[in-house]
């Protein structure tokens, strides 16, 4: 691979207008492609085959009625007192407006839902007072009835038997058949009276105007299920509320009606890319060289995304997915770049000629480029395998926009060096470069000399210091590792937004008017042995309402309604608590459990069961992925014992990382710092994601520092000296590289998407502890305290494995023309 590598990089130096040409087309191409192709991107995650998509299927079957998703209006009084007759009129006329949009099945008014619920609450209290009445009636008929029976009965045998009398005891009969039949039809009434009346108290939390009746709820209901409903229909919905002329109404809508696409680069970002450009411009000191990697990782990123979303036509994908290819893009593109570009300049200050440097750069920096990239691709290419579709998807767009970086550096770095020529050295460095004479091929010998002096003037570490310092970096992440105790799993909802959002908002209003529940109600749907219409129909509602009602954590249950067959009731029950508290989730796994049997969909459900399914794909991902690094790592360092201490080095990064985001995410910690409005469970598949993408860059930054002692080892140098010869030649470009890749991870911290937040944390984060307390602290200790023992292999495993070599030291002994590139060079830094 290193001699094709070689090849393809002398033919970009050779040619490097066409290489350059080559990728601008084909970021034409793919802005061309995302433009006539590209469909819309979704914000709502769900996932088929779940109890919650069971039941929505259900009920788009044999319930359309109630199958559709819907999404809430808050229209909130801002004066703080209650809301105007004009004003309430006002909100009736803009949510009809709302109910002739394409897509929309209907609207609830709240006005006219409240006035209904008055009106049948006092048809119950006037019927049952009416029911009083007429069971008076009927008490005072029966005792008329039973006095002039009695008067007959009181009359002696023989005049018993007179036809008079018999034609007044038939009349009596008739007579009390009338108060029968009338009591009967009354006892149906009051049954029904009564059955209105306890499914009246059950349903007394669900309401849509607020006691004070300054809060209103407008519901927008979709002729589609929820995880259907178009961006557009959204967009058409939101315009015509958000744009509406109500004098001294606040409008917010909730999280289902905001169809939001998070900014691919905003000011966050922007910072970010400047503080990697000053991290480069440190390490090579020419703001052109520098520019060179900032350059290489836009256009493929570019390239890798717009592909991507070309796709969008006709696959699902969520608003997430390309900006997760944008932040790896970006990170690896660059630290990819800067690597090639690095050999390239120290093999110009060692008097190598430009083409064959960079064609040798290639062959070597760029082979470890790609086996360093291909780590990355593997991980998140192995996200296909939890099963979970937009997961997989995630997982296969990132590793394309991180292929496309792989490519980038090994063919359009090449070609902008070809052109960049010396200036991609500093001014006297060229001067340098640019002279021939004894006196500075003296300089660059004696440079060479002292350079190998010092490498061997090294001395190892002092075991005490190492063994405190794995002691110390040990204790350090499993002290940041313990909130990963506490980790729970959801999908946010309106209160982890800004504060300035109409989301927030929304559930803001609610929450302080209605409760908490009201932001996530449930809908039930309990499965009939037989159809029932009527009163019988009634009572099974009632039960089973007052069942529902019967649970921990349920404030209200309301009837919505019967299929057409009437063998399947649904009923909304909205929780006492919030819809990503545990109380909640409980209460759903509370409703399943009941013997009926009853399901449970809704926004709430979806997320939790969403959550329970990533959660338990979590272990098997994870056991995976240790497994390909042990495995790689054995191949790469022809070791055990590296390998293992590599993988246990990425399992304590990986935990201080979740650690950290169950601090900052869930508990509130730094919450105004990191832009956290309300603590909640974590993001569901951010753990996931986070393991894939960590996994890669960990075994980067391992085989970077550790492939350096492995060389030196292999020249002859004593196995605890090799750890600080490795160490010094891997130092200064991991730190380098870790900066930059922190700096891109940690600006999209500032993004206006949750989601998007708390993957540039965790990802930030992730880098920081694995490249500076795990991979140039705590590992080298480790390595030094194993001594040689650390290279220990079997023979039989020695003769069975392929000797790969990564570094290209094969192809630089061929190719070098015996110039000294400096300290042995591996993989790049992620």
């Amino acid at each position: 691979m290193a001699r094709w590598l070689y090849a393809l990089g002398s033919l970009a130096g050779r040619r490097p207008r066409t290489v350059i040409g080559t990728w601008l087309a084909l970021l034409a191409l793919g802005v061309t492609g995302y433009l006539t192709l590209g469909g819309t991107l979704s914000s709502t995650v769900s996932l088929p085959g779940t109890p919650t998509a069971r039941v929505a299927a259900q009920l788009q079957r044999e319930f359309p009625a109630a199958s559709g998703g819907s999404g809430t209006v808050v229209f909130h009084a801002t004066d703080g007192a209650a809301l105007t007759e004009t004003q309430r009129a006002q909100v009736s006329q803009l949510l009809q407006r709302v109910a002739s949009t394409p897509g929309v099945k209907g609207v609830v008014d709240p006005s006219t839902t409240t006035a209904e619920r008055e009106q049948r609450a006092a048809q119950l209290q006037s019927g049952q007072q009416q029911l009083q009445a007429a069971r008076a009636q009927l008490d005072a008929g029966q005792a008329q009835l039973d006095a002039g029976r009695a008067q007959l009965q009181a009359l002696p045998a023989a005049a018993q038997q007179s036809a008079r009398v018999q034609a007044q005891l038939s009349a009596l009969d008739q007579q009390q058949a009338q108060v029968d039949a009338g009591r009967a039809q009354l006892e149906e009434q009051a049954r029904q009276a009564d059955l209105g009346s306890r499914l009246l108290a059950v349903s007394e939390g669900v309401r849509q105007v607020s006691q004070d009746g300054g809060t209103a709820l407008g519901v927008v209901q979709f002729t589609l299920p929820q995880d259907q409903v178009t961006p557009e229909t959204k967009e058409a919905v939101a315009s015509q509320l958000q744009g509406a002329d109500l004098p001294g109404v606040q409008v917010a809508l909730s999280q289902e009606l905001v169809q939001e696409v998070p900014e691919v680069l905003g000011p966050g970002e922007a910072v970010g890319l400047v503080i990697a450009a000053v991290a480069l411009l440190v390490v090579l000191g020419t703001a052109i060289a520098a520019a060179v990697p900032i350059v290489s990782a836009v256009v493929g990123v570019g390239v890798g995304v717009t592909a991507a979303l070309s796709l969008s036509g006709v696959v699902d994908m969520i608003s997430v997915t390309p900006v997760l290819g944008v932040m790896l893009g970006l990170a690896v593109g660059i630290d990819y770049s800067l690597f090639l570009i690095n050999r390239h300049r120290r093999q110009l200050l060692h008097g190598m000629e430009l083409r064959p440097s960079i064609a040798l750069a290639t062959g070597t920096a760029g082979n470890a480029v790609l086996f360093a990239g291909l780590t990355v691709v593997i991980a998140l290419a192995a996200l296909n395998v939890t099963g979970i579709g937009f997961l997989g998807l995630m997982g296969t767009v990132g590793a394309f926009c991180v292929l496309v970086a792989v490519a980038m550096a090994v063919t359009f770095t090449p070609a902008v060096l070809s052109l960049l020529g010396a200036r991609v050295l500093r001014r006297k460095e060229r001067a340098f470069y640019d002279r021939h004479d004894a006196a500075a091929e003296q300089q660059r010998h004696d440079d060479d000399a002292a350079e190998a002096a010092a490498q061997g003037a090294l001395r190892p570490m002092r075991t005490g210091r190492a063994v405190l310092t794995v002691v110390l970096g040990v204790a350090v992440l499993g002290v940041l590792a313990v909130p990963a105790a506490s980790l729970r799993l959801g999908l946010p909802d309106g209160s982890s937004e800004s504060r300035d959002s109409t989301q927030y908002q929304a559930f803001e209003l609610t929450q302080r008017a209605f409760g908490e529940g009201v932001n996530g109600p449930l809908l039930v749907v309990a499965d009939l042995a037989q159809p029932v219409t009527g009163t019988d129909q009634l009572a099974d509602q009632v039960r089973i309402a007052e069942q529902l009602k019967g649970l921990p954590d349920v404030a209200a249950v309301a009837p919505i309604g019967a299929s057409a067959d009437q063998r399947l009731l649904a009923f909304q029950v909205v929780p006492t608590s919030g819809p990503t508290a545990e109380a909640t989730e409980t209460l759903v796994k509370d409703i399943r459990a009941l013997p009926e049997g009853y399901g449970v969909a809704g926004v709430a459900s979806g997320n939790i069961d969403v959550s329970e399914k990533l959660a338990g794909a979590l272990p098997g991902y994870l056991g995976l992925v240790v497994g390909l690094s042990l495995l790689i790592l054995v191949v790469v360092f022809r070791s055990l014992l590296v390998p293992l201490t590599a993988t246990l080095g990425f399992v304590l990064s990986l935990f201080a990382t979740l650690g950290a985001i169950t601090a900052v995410y869930q508990w509130g910690w730094l919450g105004s710092v990191f832009g956290v409005t309300t603590p909640g469970p974590v993001l569901s598949f951010l753990p996931t994601i986070v393991i894939g993408i960590m996994f890669g860059l960990a075994m980067d930054y391992q085989l970077f520092l550790v492939s350096g002692m492995r060389e030196a080892y292999a020249h002859g140098a004593g196995a605890r000296t090799a750890v600080t010869a490795g160490v010094k030649a891997g130092r200064r470009v991991v730190v380098a590289a870790a900066i930059i890749m922190i700096s891109v991870f940690a600006g999209f911290i500032g993004s206006d998407s949750v989601i998007i937040r708390s993957f540039g944390f965790g990802l930030a984060f992730g880098v920081l502890a694995d490249a500076f307390l795990v991979r140039l602290l705590v590992i080298p200790a480790v390595m030094h305290l194993l001594g040689a023992s650390a290279w220990w292999l079997p023979r039989w495993l020695a003769r069975v494995l392929p000797d790969v070599d990564v570094e290209g030291a094969s192809l630089e002994r061929s190719h070098g023309g015996g110039s000294t590139t400096g300290a042995p060079q591996a993989a790049p830094a992620g």
